[in-house]
């Protein structure tokens, strides 16, 4: 007799877990793994029109930027690749925040967070933040900078495309990529 009540509290449990689960699961899509850096991702354009193919090339890590100095002790400037395969243009939310930068410990900071991050634009590599609209069959190099502390270095460069998808990338902690020199002789 034991053995069938145990058996009824047992299925009774259940139901009820089954019950009060019902309804509530939303399920979430898990978040895309991080890419590494250098790698392409196509992104949606902004408003969701286009494909616009980001990549993320160089970052170097500066004290200064031309006359400007960072207030929470350095630049991390990132050089990314915005391509366009399509016959018309498209336009990246480059310049509308797209960009962040999530440290170690989670914290995310916005492209352009302070008046020194939102100046640097290295001559040679466009203007700082990127040029939004990007012609069809083309692409151009931009920059984008984050004004981090010496711990905040390598973090994850997180881009948010015109479909809110996040798209990430876990950046070296030292300068890299292949126009490191130059970028970095382009801020001095």
């Amino acid at each position: 007799m034991r053995h069938v009540a145990g058996a009824a509290v047992l299925a009774a449990t259940c139901l009820s877990l089954a019950a009060c689960s019902e309804g509530t699961s939303d399920p979430q899509p898990s978040p895309r793994p991080a890419l590494s850096f250098g790698k392409t991702a196509d992104t949606a354009g902004a408003d969701g029109k286009g494909t616009a193919q980001i990549t993320p090339e160089t970052v170097v890590y500066v004290d200064k930027a031309g006359a400007d100095a960072p207030e929470h002790g350095l630049f991390a400037v990132v050089t990314f690749k915005a391509g366009n395969r399509a016959e018309e243009s498209v336009t990246t939310t480059a310049v509308r925040g797209g960009f962040r930068w999530k440290t170690l410990d989670g914290k995310t900071i916005k492209a352009g967070n302070s008046k020194g991050a939102r100046s640097v634009a290295p001559v040679g590599f466009n203007d700082g933040g990127g040029k939004p609209a990007v012609r069809a069959n083309t692409y151009q190099v931009n920059t984008v900078a984050f004004d981090i502390t010496s711990v905040e270095k390598g973090g994850t460069l997180v881009y948010v495309d015109g479909d809110g998808v996040a798209f990430r990338w876990k950046v070296p902690s030292n300068d890299s990529g292949p126009t490191a020199l130059a970028l970095k002789s382009a801020l001095e």
